[in-house]
């Protein structure tokens, strides 16, 4: 009888730094790293999309083309036969970024990829509206890349509790009268139904991608079995054990034949990431499933590791409470904790679930890894957005407010459509939530505060929504109560101006640089104007810089009204001038936080005196940024 196999996924380098650290490893850790990945022959590495080409460029200060060349040069991924498959995460017509983009970007970036060496794109759209997927598909494709169709995993919201009348009459009325069961969404079939559409487009594998990790063992059981029994093409799991069902559901999975699975290697697994690929060995070698990868190869990248995590540890949420150090083909388990691993695949076969979440948690406890996040359950939201608005948060100085965002999220996501939580619309919902809590906070109505990516995912320019947005809703947050579709007319590609002050270089000096542009316009603008400004700077090294005289300047002090800061951020651009007359609600500037542009309207009609800040300039909560006239 042949061994069943498994193949692996790993996603250290992308969605388990992401996940764990911010997406803050920077290219001399991973270059640290491609030598020992070379003899490990996954079956494909997640290296590239998702938050990379923004994070590196945002916070490293790194060439996301530059990462994925590099990689794709260790693995040889564009002969004919790579040491392992590179893949990136697409969020479909929102692509890498948050906002939707026309079909020539996608090709553009599509393009460009797949000749940097990029092999197989995982294509998602958060909402699951096959519609924004379609083209993406098509394009891979065409290409000669490989589309991996990916099914966001979500749940139904809780019932909310009826409110109970005092006395027994009371206890009984409210059980005669108890709302009837709402319709569930979410159901198996909804799940197929999508995976269906996504291989009939062309999709040569589709993952169930549960972001959040929400998948409990026995739906993971009837969904990868549904998966297995309804589509031809391999299927993967792509789960997180933020809430604590990750290494069971993983479990269930192989179980039920699933043929990838998505891990992480030990320091950067568990927690808000995939489970770590040695816990998957030990049950796979206790089942007789063949580990498609080379498992001495993984041990010597886990010791390297070791290193990138403790230099990641500013951005580490468990920092003080990491995994014990472990080697599965060399450290011998005590004989309990192996009698967990056999009992756990008992319960599993035997779909026992909460005997089989009862010995995984004792197995992650054994090797020190995070207990279930219940905030975070509760709350519904994936790893890599928590760990995404601690870090946010943080540099905000607004940590207190963690807590009142994340009990906030269930009520953002149900007034905007029930959306699933995956970026770009968990960032939108985060980011939302976050402004309610400062509307709070503040006194405030709900939602005084919206970011302008929150007004367009209510408008209906990221899709359709798994339930209709209450028509009232959409004209409180939008101004009117008709759903408007993106319309790629509207699209106005960035410009690429000429930089006087750098000797008239081009912002964008070639085509991947514009395609930065086109994506992340506000990122890559700094980023791109510090290459150029280096690149002048080594032309002006060698010229005499005449001696100037250190002129003080003094500053005038604040005396009329000031608009201040809702919220910590970078400002994007600057829509008025010292000395304008401006009215109520019109625009003044727009400031980015937490990835989220949102606009600043002038509150009352009001004659500008001076604009206090500058483009590109970070600023704090409450900062001071136009003075009016008296």
């Amino acid at each position: 009888m042949t061994r069943p196999k498994l193949k692996i996924r790993d996603l250290t380098l992308r969605d388990g730094q992401q996940s764990l650290f911010a997406t803050r490893m920077n290219q001399a850790t991973i270059d640290k790293l491609l030598p020992y990945y070379e003899d490990a022959h996954f079956y494909i590495m997640e290296v590239w999309g998702g938050a990379v080409p923004d994070s590196v460029m945002r916070y490293l200060d790194e060439s996301p083309w530059n990462r994925l060349r590099t990689i794709s040069k260790a693995m040889d991924s564009k002969s004919e036969h790579p040491i392992s498959l590179l893949s990136a995460l697409s969020r479909g017509r929102n692509l890498f970024g948050y906002v939707p983009y026309p079909d020539t970007v996608l090709e553009g970036f599509y393009k460009e990829a797949i000749n940097n060496g990029l092999n197989v794109m995982r294509i998602f759209d958060a909402l699951n509206d096959i519609d924004n997927v379609k083209e993406s598909i098509r394009l891979i494709n065409q290409l000669g890349g490989i589309a991996d169709g990916a099914v966001c995993y979500t749940v139904d919201p809780k019932p909310e509790a009826p409110k109970q009348e005092g006395g027994f009459f009371g206890k009984l009325k409210s059980i005669f009268n108890r709302p009837a069961e709402p319709e569930k969404i979410f159901t198996d079939e909804y799940f197929v139904e999508k995976a269906k559409a996504m291989e009939s487009l062309g999709a040569k594998i589709i993952t169930l991608k549960d972001m959040a990790g929400l998948v409990n063992p026995l739906r993971a059981a009837s969904i990868i079995s549904a998966f297995k029994r309804e589509l031809k093409v391999p299927v993967d799991f792509h789960t997180h054990c933020t809430p604590g069902y990750g290494l069971a559901s993983a479990l269930m999975a192989i179980i039920n034949g699933v043929d990838i699975l998505d891990t992480n290697i030990w320091w950067f697994g568990g927690g808000s990431a995939a489970p770590a690929i040695e816990l998957i060995y030990i049950f796979c070698t206790r089942m007789g499933v063949e580990l498609e990868v080379n498992m001495e190869a993984v041990g010597r990248i886990r010791k390297e590791l070791y290193n990138a995590r403790k230099a990641l540890a500013d951005f580490d949420l468990n920092r003080d409470h990491m995994p014990i150090e472990f080697d599965p083909l060399k450290d011998q388990l005590p004989a309990d904790i192996l009698a967990l691993f056999d009992s756990a695949i008992e319960f599993a076969k035997a779909h026992d679930e909460a005997a089989l979440l009862d010995a995984c948690h004792k197995i992650e406890a054994y090797f020190n890894f995070p207990k279930p996040n219940e905030l975070v359950k509760n709350a519904e939201v994936p790893g890599g957005m928590y760990s995404n608005m601690v870090a946010q948060l943080k540099q905000l100085k607004s940590e207190d407010l963690l807590e009142d965002a994340m009990r906030l999220i269930p009520m953002v996501r149900r007034d905007a459509g029930l959306i699933p939580l995956v970026t770009p619309t968990s960032q939108i919902v985060g980011s939302q939530a976050v402004l309610v809590a400062l509307d709070r906070k503040n006194g405030k109505p709900d939602y005084s505060n919206t970011s302008n990516q929150f007004i367009s995912l209510v408008k209906g320019e990221y899709g359709k929504t798994p339930v209709p947005i209450d028509p009232a809703f959409r004209e409180k947050i939008t101004g009117s109560p008709v759903e408007t579709p993106y319309d790629v007319t509207k699209y106005k590609k960035p410009e690429n101006p000429e930089l006087p002050e750098l000797g008239g270089k081009k912002l964008a000096s070639n085509n991947e640089e514009y395609l930065l542009l086109e994506l992340l316009p506000s990122v890559a603008n700094g980023f791109l104007r510090k290459r150029r400004s280096e690149e002048f700077a080594k032309e002006e090294a060698a010229k005499p810089k005449p001696v100037e005289e250190e002129v003080k300047v003094e500053v005038e002090p604040i005396t009329g009204p000031v608009l201040s800061a809702p919220m910590g951020g970078r400002i994007v651009s600057i829509a008025v001038k010292d000395g304008q007359a401006v009215k109520k609600g019109d625009i003044l500037l727009v400031y980015e936080a937490m990835k989220m542009e949102n606009d600043v309207m002038a509150e009352s009609d009001a004659v500008v005196k001076r604009v206090l800040v500058s483009i590109d300039e970070v600023v704090g909560t409450d900062a001071p940024l136009i003075e009016f006239q008296d």
